[in-house]
C-alpha cells in the first residue's frame, strides 16, 4: 500500500495544501525521493513522465524553506521550456498556497523587465530556464549567493535542446554548498556526463526500468506508404468522437504541424483544435494549453519542444503522426496520456522512411509495438513519384549512417550515370573511323 503524505515529515501547512489539491496517497516517485531530499542528499531521480516527479522534490523544498526570507533566492529549479518552467510554477503556488513563500519563474519569449521587477521585489523560489536565467544574472539582477537548492528537471530534454554549456555557466555562478536535484526520463550519455559534473554521491531513485513507457499506455503501429494516406487515416480516427475524446497530435515540423491544424479546423471546425510551436506568441501557446486543459477544445497539435509541460488529466489518445527522429523524445511524447494512473492510447505512422527510427524506439523501451492493420475504410493513396524519391534517399542516408561504407542506390545511379558521360565525352573527341589513316590505307 502506498504511503500517504501524513507519513511524511511535512509540516501543517504543506499536508493542508496538498489535501486541499486532492492527493492523499504518494506516487512511487514521490515514496522514495521524499525523505532523502529532507536529509539533504543529492538525488538522480530516473522517472517517467507523469509519474509526480514535481511534486517529489517540490514539497521537502518547501518544508525545508519554510517561510519567506530576506530579498534573495534560496532555490533555483530550471527546466528545459517556458512550458514545464509555468507548470512547476503553479504545482509550487498550489503546495505554498498556506505559507509566504515567494516564486518567480523567469523564461524567454517576451521582455524580462516585469521578470526583473518581481526579482528585485523579493523572491524565495525561481523556476527559470536557462537562457533567461543567464540574461537576467549577467545583468545583475539575480543574486546567488543565498541559493541552498538547485535542481535540473528533464535533464535529458536539456541536453537535447543544447542547454549543456548553459548549465556549466550558471553552476559556476551557484555556492558550491548546496543540494542538488536532477531529475530525467531517459539516462543518455550526455545526462550521466552533467549528472557526473552536477552531483556529489547521490541517492539514485529509479521508477521502472530507464526509458520505459508508463505501463497504463497502451501502444500500437500504423504502417503507411506516405504522407497523404497517413492524413487519410488520421481522418478516419477523428470521426470517432467517442473513443477519441481529447487527443495530442505529435508533428515533427512546425510546418507539419500548421498543415494538420488547417486539415482539421477544416473538417472538423474551428472550435475544435488549436496548435503550439516555437513560432507561436506565448500568449497563444497559454491560452492554447488552457483551452486543452479545461476541455474547451478536443484537439492540440504539437511539437516535441512546445509539449513539454502539458500536463493534463483524461488525455484519452496520442497520436504520433510523424515518428521522432530524437528516440528519447517518443517517451515523452507518450507520458502525455496514461497520466496518474489512468489508461491512455498512444499510436504511431510511420512510413518506409520512419521505420528505422521505430526500431530504434523498440530497442530503446526494450519492447515490441504491435503493428496493427490499417481499417478498411481509410484510402491508401498511391506515393508521388517526389515523395517516393525522398523516401528512398532517406534510407539510403539511414543505411550510410550505419554503415560507411554503404554507397546507396542514389550514389550508383549518379555514379552510373557519371562513366556514361565520361564515356560520351570520351567518343565525341575521338576521330571517326572513316576519317583515319588506317582505314585510308585499307582503302
Amino acid at each position: 500500500m502506498p504511503k500517504t503524505f501524513e507519513e511524511f515529515n511535512l509540516n501543517r501547512q504543506i499536508l493542508n495544501a496538498v489535501a486541499d489539491a486532492g492527493f492523499t496517497h504518494a506516487t512511487p516517485i514521490q515514496e522514495k525521493a521524499i525523505a532523502p531530499v529532507l536529509s539533504g542528499q543529492d538525488i538522480f531521480g530516473i522517472a517517467e513522465t507523469g509519474t509526480g516527479k514535481t511534486a517529489a522534490y517540490v514539497l521537502p523544498i518547501l518544508m525545508q524553506l519554510k517561510y519567506a526570507q530576506g530579498d534573495a533566492a534560496r532555490a533555483l529549479i530550471l527546466a528545459p521550456t517556458r512550458e514545464l518552467a509555468m507548470q512547476i510554477t503553479e504545482h509550487i503556488r498550489i503546495f505554498s498556497k498556506y505559507t509566504d513563500l515567494r516564486t518567480v519563474v523567469v523564461y524567454g519569449g517576451l521582455g524580462p523587465k516585469t521578470q526583473i521587477e518581481q526579482i528585485k521585489a523579493g523572491v524565495d523560489i525561481i523556476v527559470a530556464t536557462p537562457g533567461r536565467f543567464l540574461d537576467i544574472y549577467l545583468a545583475g539582477h539575480i543574486n546567488t549567493q543565498y541559493l541552498k537548492f538547485l535542481v535540473l528537471d528533464e535533464a535529458d530534454k536539456m541536453m537535447d535542446m543544447g542547454f549543456i554549456g548553459s548549465i556549466h555557466r550558471i553552476l559556476e555562478v551557484v555556492p558550491r554548498r548546496r543540494q542538488n536535484l536532477l531529475f530525467s526520463a531517459t539516462m543518455s550519455d550526455l545526462v550521466q556526463k552533467i549528472a557526473g559534473d552536477f552531483l556529489k554521491h547521490p541517492t539514485v531513485i529509479e521508477v521502472g526500468l530507464q526509458a520505459t513507457p508508463a505501463q497504463t499506455v497502451t501502444q500500437v503501429l500504423y504502417e503507411v506508404p506516405n504522407l497523404k494516406t497517413k492524413i487519410n487515416l488520421l481522418q478516419h480516427l477523428l470521426k470517432n468522437d467517442e473513443e477519441f475524446k481529447r487527443l495530442i497530435i505529435f508533428c515533427k515540423t512546425k510546418t507539419v504541424a500548421d498543415n494538420i491544424f488547417s486539415f482539421i479546423e477544416r473538417k472538423f471546425g474551428a472550435d475544435a483544435v488549436r496548435v503550439i510551436h516555437a513560432n507561436k506568441g506565448q500568449n497563444t501557446r497559454i491560452n492554447s494549453i488552457n483551452s486543452f486543459k479545461e476541455g474547451n477544445i478536443r484537439v492540440l497539435v504539437a511539437t516535441d519542444v512546445a509539449s513539454r509541460g502539458i500536463d493534463v488529466s483524461e488525455v484519452s489518445h496520442v497520436i504520433n503522426f510523424d515518428v521522432p527522429i530524437i528516440i528519447e523524445d517518443y517517451v515523452h511524447r507518450i507520458g502525455r496520456t496514461g497520466r496518474a494512473y489512468a489508461k491512455g492510447d498512444a499510436l504511431t505512422f510511420f512510413t518506409p522512411a520512419e521505420k528505422y527510427y521505430i526500431e530504434k524506439i523498440q530497442k530503446l523501451i526494450r519492447q515490441e509495438i504491435p503493428v496493427v492493420p490499417l481499417p478498411t475504410e481509410v484510402f491508401v493513396e498511391e506515393t508521388p513519384y517526389e515523395e517516393r524519391q525522398a523516401i528512398n534517399r532517406a534510407i539510403d542516408d539511414q543505411k550510410r549512417k550505419d554503415d560507411p561504407e554503404f554507397k546507396g542506390a542514389f550514389h550508383e545511379k549518379k555514379h552510373a550515370a557519371a562513366i556514361a558521360a565520361k564515356e560520351r565525352e570520351k567518343n565525341k573527341n575521338k576521330t571517326p573511323a572513316w576519317k583515319s589513316k588506317k582505314f585510308k590505307k585499307r582503302k
